[in-house]
């Protein structure tokens, strides 16, 4: 009967250094939030709105963690400190870990039919503080979103997308990908802040070598046009 319990705290353990023991992570808003949300969900399927809406807002008056009833979980999800909202067709697959303030919304369907218009978040992915995640999207098994980000595209499995707006970073993911990799992005040197600004500095740099070639390259013509002219 504990087993899955216990499974599930450990879970959290290996991705949280602050814990001590499973006894604190017991406290862990994100944890009684999911907790509830198996109870919501399951009066929702059986089509006890009204109940099932009562956990709902009962969760998050406690936790200040949103999630729709009708949003489907998987196992091993760890929601870090909280003020999250999930939407009502998002799906999360297995080992997923979202951070503060994230949102996993919806949007506005034009036709009038509700269907499919939240995220769906597959195996392992890790959303950082902050992200918004929106509509009927898919973040790819593994995927890191940095914090901040605002995500409105498909996301490829293993990538890594940084703010604003998201966008995928050109590393290979095989360089960097880890079991597990915290806040959602690399911390390797080639991401360390005290060299970022360089980095963008020596990018700035080659852009505009090309783009001195570029011109350069356009120019060669009308040169060769005027030497033949006066000879």
């Amino acid at each position: 009967m504990f087993k899955p319990l216990i499974e599930y705290l450990d879970s959290i353990k290996a991705r949280d250094p602050a814990p001590r023991s499973r006894w604190e992570i017991l406290t862990y808003p994100g944890v009684w939030a999911l907790g509830l949300h198996r109870v919501a969900h399951w009066l929702f399927a059986a089509e006890m709105f009204f109940l099932a809406r009562f956990v709902n807002h009962f969760a998050r008056l406690i936790t200040a963690i949103d999630i729709h009833p009708g949003a489907k979980i998987g196992h091993n999800f760890f929601i870090d400190h909280g003020f999250t909202v999930i939407g009502e067709t998002a799906e999360i697959g297995d080992d997923v870990t979202i951070y503060q303030c994230v949102t996993l919304g919806g949007t506005n369907p034009t036709n009038g039919v509700a269907g499919k218009r939240h995220p769906t978040l597959c195996d392992g992915a890790i959303i950082g503080s902050g992200a918004q995640i929106l509509g009927p999207i898919t973040v790819g098994a593994r995927a890191r979103i940095g914090a901040n980000a605002i995500v409105t595209r498909d996301v490829p499995e293993g990538a890594t997308m940084v703010a604003p707006l998201a966008r995928q970073t050109l590393v290979d993911a095989k360089e960097y990908q880890r079991d597990f990799l915290p806040y959602a992005t690399p911390c390797s040197e080639r991401f360390d802040p005290a060299t970022q600004q360089l980095d963008i500095l020596k990018c700035e740099v080659e852009r505009l070598q090309k783009r001195l070639a570029e011109f350069d390259a356009e120019r060669k013509p009308a040169r060769k046009s005027a030497t033949r002219s006066k000879a």
